[in-house]
């Protein structure tokens, strides 16, 4: 088949939306003789902080000299993010062929048992593990996509587990309140499998501690460590040195993969993870900023960055009213000016509704554009101010970063659907 009937038969699936649940995946798994297995590996939840600590556990694993392999969601621009071997992306083209080896697997499955049939993601995540299993990784690390239990990651056998946070979020699909979201993500919990857990609120931490007595998981509580004060890390934020010591605590429970103290705290020093607080320069000399962070937790942890900038022009968008009414109270008194956008994404706000969002004090800076008025070419923004500030959702940060390289935009066809909600 051609790249582009693989896509197009990619696209179709991803148009059914991604089936919480992990039955679907643990038989395409057993049709591939489990690849997942083929490679330790380190399974990472969370509300916020999964990807950051995720990239964290990888330069650690690589700076020891193993063979590593990345899972994470969602990209921003290529779909080859999210499979990276040593940190290097895969192209298009291997991510179709690989889809070309599952798509047998998938009509076969779909002819006798069609609603155990995988969907997009489940696909890309078994694409992953055949991957890694051929380039004989010596290490994987998982990030979940949505909540943890019914999570298609979740069929894993990993050395270490961790729990980054926990906060409101995807609340149609995980639960109303945190305890019932803890409780999703504690769904990765295995029994004598080590589980490193971030600072989470107490209803989060009682749901956590449950379960694991519930299956025999061994806690091991950030709060608990590092008394000295949490790791230094390139990665900008204090949220992120609570990420770097999770990912520190993680490394040194994995006795399988024994490491060196001082290695890995020196490759703290030198993560590479796009949009989280990334500073980039413009073809003037200006500062662009680009961070990902779209829910409230995520929102308070970059508040402070955001305060220490000065006269700030922030470009908004956001996926959902109530993730852009937190956003906005949030950002719009730290802003000069602000301009807000739509993400390429179905369940984005339109900019006239965060117009409506707007504290009264904020609407005389506010103003609506679109993505490419803003940056209308490589190196180029045409809002004024120093630094431009870019914040609210990952798929935002893609679409910006791409015109600011001046890449292929990300084709909105191969992101993640969310489930219908229950």
């Amino acid at each position: 088949m051609s790249t582009e009937a693989t896509l197009r038969w990619l696209t179709g699936l991803r148009n059914l939306g991604s089936r919480l649940g992990t039955e679907r995946m643990a038989v395409l798994a057993g049709r591939l003789a489990h690849p997942e297995r083929a490679a330790p590996c380190f399974h990472v939840a969370g509300t916020n902080g999964k990807g950051s600590t995720c990239a964290m556990i990888e330069a650690i694993q690589r700076a020891h000299g193993r063979r590593t392999g990345l899972y994470t969601s969602p990209h921003l621009v290529a779909i080859g993010e999210r499979i990276q071997v040593d940190r290097r992306p895969l192209p298009d083209e291997r991510v179709v062929a690989l889809a070309e080896i599952l798509r047998p697997h998938h009509a076969a499955i779909a002819a006798t048992e069609p609603d155990l049939a995988p969907t997009f993601f489940e696909l890309i995540t078994a694409a992953a593990w055949i991957e890694f299993a051929l380039r004989r990784v010596d290490v994987t690390v998982l990030e979940t996509g949505l909540g943890g239990r019914l999570d298609a990651t979740n069929i894993c056998e990993p050395e270490v587990c961790v729990i980054t946070s926990i906060g409101l979020d995807h609340q149609e699909y995980l639960g109303p309140t945190v305890a019932h979201i803890a409780a999703e993500k504690a769904g990765i919990l295995k029994p004598d499998v080590p589980a490193v857990i971030g600072c989470v609120p107490p209803a989060a931490e009682a749901v956590i501690a449950a379960r694991a007595r519930e299956v025999g998981a061994p806690l091991y509580w950030l709060k608990d460590y590092f008394p000295d004060g949490l790791p230094e890390t390139n990665l900008v934020g204090e949220h992120q040195r609570a990420n770097a010591g999770l990912a520190l605590l993680a490394c040194e429970l994995a006795e399988a993969l024994p490491v060196s103290e001082a290695t890995a705290r020196a490759a703290l020093q030198q993560v590479d993870w796009a949009g989280r607080w990334q500073r980039l320069t413009l073809a003037d000399g200006r500062t662009l900023i680009v961070d990902g962070s779209h829910n409230e937790e995520g929102i308070r942890a970059v508040g402070p960055l955001l305060a220490d900038c000065p006269a700030p022009t922030v470009v908004v968008g956001a996926l959902g009213t109530d993730r852009a009414r937190a956003l906005l109270a949030a950002v719009a008194p730290l802003a000069a000016r602000l301009h807000l956008v739509a993400p390429d994404n179905e369940r984005a706000c339109r900019p006239e509704e965060l117009a409506t969002l707007l504290p009264p004090a904020a609407q005389a800076k506010a103003s609506v554009a679109t993505i490419a008025e803003l940056f209308p070419a490589p190196g180029v923004c045409r809002a004024a101010g120093d630094p431009v500030v870019v914040l609210g959702s990952l798929y935002l940060v893609g679409e910006v970063l791409a015109r600011f390289h001046g890449g292929p935009l990300p084709d909105g066809r191969l992101q993640d659907r969310l489930p219908p909600a229950p």
